[in-house]
């Protein structure tokens, strides 16, 4: 009958392991290798491997560490398993087993071993075996049914470099699973490719179907390679200088995120964007669903997809079987062709690019370029037979005057740059003796005078042109709550047509030769005191299009 074993009989076997080491330790000749590879136990450098626990071990390159366990006797024999989970580089683990009689673990427990007994204990190699290793980087699982009368030992080695595994060891499988479980078929299926989205599904972990509660998938994305776990994911991530939240898996607080990170928070699905070097590593929870569709991807561009299921209560987590997937090119983009001196009016989507190509002949060398944009800011970038001459991001009225040869080939790329949708009016002409605009001011800003305020009159300023030009002012009685949206929202493009006839205040003709004097002032009166007015100018040139200035709220005083 064996014998059970005891937290006390625990206690005398490591005192005995250590006595064991230390006389053997004694005979040993100075510099002698000596390992359970050649059929002994050395236990003086090992450590006891927890039960039932997740231990995290750091290994230091080409320096072996090892760790001990002993199976209760007191117990059915359930097969008990090792769980290693590389976090990095590919490491060596092997499992070795020593057995000795019930007899000699008896005398353990009871303090009554000699020397006689610690030598028979060394000199017994044919009783150690190897009964499992392994090298990769993958996620491996031994199970082994139980020797009671054993000592098992694992040894880890990384011969790359310094690196951390996580081990799990259980000898009761039927307690429940720390990791949770992956179906029959780990597998990932691609059932949606376009060209800046990809559709993913997945089978159901039979832990969801189970504890729901507990339980959430988690998709990570990347343009490198499929990572087979989640805390390698987490060491290249932190590899790359960035410094991770605890945790991928669990709720992530925008405090914990480092500068280089984005966190997006939409419809129970939290993403986390770590913007490396060398590309984006993009985590996404998404709960209990086993499907997603990943946006915001790059055309013509291969992902691979790693999906793990993850313990929030242990934060322990098991990997599908990675896939990759390569977006669709983009489709040639629709190219306009600009006419010479025709004006063209675009509305822009923030993620949208609209190309442009114009030819000249060859008496046409020079060309000139004019956007107004109508609300916001936009980017512009200009390139002439594919090399970039003209790249800026601007708001309001931008001329680009350029030179070159005959026969080029200008292509113009224009995006909104705001967080909303915008409109731009485009025109393109070599001839600069009819340009679209007249010679505009050095600044379009409206300015206000505060101490000539009354409580029924305001005076503003504004700068005019050398040319005579024709200047309509325009005014709007608004609330206070509204003056943030009014300026805002401003049309820039729009002209008078677009104001009521009682907002005018005024028309007028006005120049100097003298840019240092070409400014003119205007009084408005008959307003109401205490009152919040916006006030817009539009200039006239020779092509009668108008160019507004841009808007000025001022407030008439309310006691005088």
């Amino acid at each position: 009958m064996l014998l059970k074993v005891s937290r006390v009989w625990i206690y005398l076997l490591l005192q005995f392991l250590i006595a064991v080491s230390l006389c053997h330790l004694k005979n040993v000749p100075a510099g002698s290798q000596h390992s359970f590879k050649n059929g002994l136990f050395n236990f003086y450098h090992s450590l006891i491997l927890a039960d039932g626990k997740e231990t995290t071990i750091h290994l230091l390159k080409d320096i072996p560490k090892r760790y001990y366990f002993i199976l209760r006797e007191d117990r059915a024999p359930i097969p008990f398993t090792v769980t290693v989970t590389p976090c990095d580089v590919p490491i060596e683990w092997s499992i070795l087993v020593h057995k000795t009689s019930t007899n000699f673990l008896g005398k353990t427990a009871h303090g009554n071993y000699d020397t006689q007994d610690i030598s028979k204990f060394q000199k017994i190699p044919n009783s150690v075996s190897t009964i499992f290793n392994y090298k990769g980087n993958s996620v491996e699982t031994y199970v082994g049914v139980p020797s009671f009368s054993a000592i098992y030992l694992i040894e880890f080695l990384s011969t790359e470099r310094d690196t951390h595994i996580t081990v799990y060891l259980t000898s009761d499988i039927t307690s429940g699973h720390l990791y949770p479980e992956l179906p029959m078929d780990p597998r990932i299926d691609v059932v949606g490719v376009g060209h800046t989205i990809v559709t993913l599904a997945w089978k159901h972990s039979p832990s969801v179907l189970q504890h729901k509660e507990n339980i959430q998938y988690c998709l990570l994305l990347n343009e490198k390679h499929n990572y087979k776990s989640l805390c390698a994911a987490e060491t290249a991530i932190r590899s790359s200088g960035i410094k991770l939240p605890p945790t991928l898996a669990l709720s992530l607080s925008p405090d914990l995120l480092d500068p280089q990170q984005v966190m997006i928070l939409s419809k129970q699905e939290l993403s986390v964007i770590n913007k490396l070097n060398n590309g984006q590593v993009r985590q996404i929870c998404m709960g209990t669903m086993n499907h997603h569709t990943v946006t915001n991807l790059s055309p013509s561009t291969q992902y691979y997809f790693d999906i793990f299921v993850v313990n929030l209560l242990t934060n322990a987590s098991a990997a599908y079987t990675g896939t990759f997937a390569r977006t669709l090119e983009e489709p040639d983009p629709k190219v306009t062709e600009l006419k010479d001196g025709k004006i063209i009016h675009l509305t822009l989507d923030k993620k949208t690019w609209k190309f442009y190509n114009l030819q000249y002949q060859a008496r046409h060398k020079r060309v000139q370029f004019t956007f107004q944009s109508c609300s916001g800011q936009i980017s512009v970038q200009i390139t002439r037979n594919h090399k970039i001459v003209a790249s800026e991001n601007f708001a309001g009225l931008k001329l680009f005057s350029l030179k070159g040869k005959l026969m080029d080939t200008y292509l113009v790329q224009v995006r909104s740059v705001e967080q909303s949708n915008t409109s731009v009016k485009v025109q393109v002409s070599s001839h600069f003796y009819k340009p679209l605009f007249s010679d505009l001011p050095d600044s379009l800003k409206i300015k206000s005078f505060s101490k000539l305020r009354t409580c029924n009159s305001v005076t503003i300023a504004w700068l005019g042109t050398q040319e005579q030009s024709k200047y309509c002012v325009y005014k709007k009685r608004i609330e206070e709550d509204q003056v943030w949206t009014e300026v805002r929202s401003t049309d820039r493009c729009s002209g008078p047509e677009s104001r009521n006839k009682y907002e005018e205040v005024l028309c007028k003709y006005f120049y100097d030769r003298n840019l240092q004097r070409a400014v003119t002032t205007e009084t408005i009166k008959g307003l109401d005191a205490g009152t919040h007015y916006l006030f817009d100018v539009y200039l006239f040139g020779p092509s009668g299009i108008p160019v507004k200035y841009h808007s000025r709220v001022v407030k008439t005083r309310k006691k005088c």
